[in-house]
């Protein structure tokens, strides 16, 4: 697909809260829910308006156009970067304390149940049929992200910069949460057992602490060797 510059779609400002604030909600959600099952080129603005229980005007009202609604689908329904950062890039925290952080900004969504599935299928689809969202997703949410977790790393490493190790290990220690969102369906086939009961995401967070700071461990231990004669 042709990109359609919806990175260049009109921004109007979101009203007060109250009935106009709901309306706008049942478009959002109507939206994705659209927008994940059959892409944006195949979805029509009518067929959001009437799932929504809205009117055509709505969208333009709300959203500018179709291109405008895409863009607060894709951004708007997820955690801002910033708000994930605060959790674990803060310079007083322990290393498990920042790892604690960095996975609840992974774990808590799931608890959104089918809201976090959409949102992901919806982001996979723009990776794979591209409407100009996907690079900026990557510039502005995903890069702070892992320029914070670099940060966190070299200072419990004892690194005064980041060097391929340390990038290497922060793309390991972040596809960990990563895993469980693109892999849920891939872990209930194979070890339904693992995401079963109602501390099945605290069982994860514990793991996935404990695993990551393993892989911190090997990385202190293998710069400690570097360092010997």
């Amino acid at each position: 697909m042709t990109d359609i510059n919806i990175a260049a779609a009109p921004r109007p400002a979101r009203p007060g809260r109250g009935d106009g604030e709901a309306a706008r909600e049942r478009l959002l959600h109507a939206a994705l829910n659209l927008f994940a099952h059959q892409g944006f080129a195949t979805t029509s603005t009518r067929e959001i308006a009437e799932a929504a229980g809205a009117n055509l005007a709505a969208i333009k009202y709300y959203f500018g156009d179709k291109a405008g609604l895409y863009r607060a689908v894709f951004f708007e329904m997820q955690s801002k970067p910033e708000d994930d950062i605060r959790r674990f890039g803060g310079e007083a925290l322990s290393l498990r304390e920042a790892l604690r952080g960095l996975y609840l900004g992974f774990l808590e969504p799931l608890k959104q149940g089918e809201l976090t599935t959409l949102c992901m299928k919806l982001h996979m689809r723009e990776m794979l049929e591209p409407n100009g969202l996907w690079g900026e997703e990557i510039e502005h949410g995903i890069r702070p992200m892992h320029e914070a977790l670099l940060r966190v790393l070299c200072r419990h490493v004892g690194a005064a910069a980041p060097d391929e190790h340390i990038e290497r290990l922060a793309v390991c220690v972040a596809a960990l949460g990563v895993h469980l969102h693109v892999a849920r369906d891939v872990t209930d086939a194979l070890a339904p057992a693992l995401n079963e009961g109602a501390d099945a995401l605290d069982r994860w967070l514990d793991a996935l602490v404990m695993y990551a700071e393993a892989m911190v461990a090997s990385e202190v231990r293998r710069r400690a060797s570097a360092r010997q004669p």
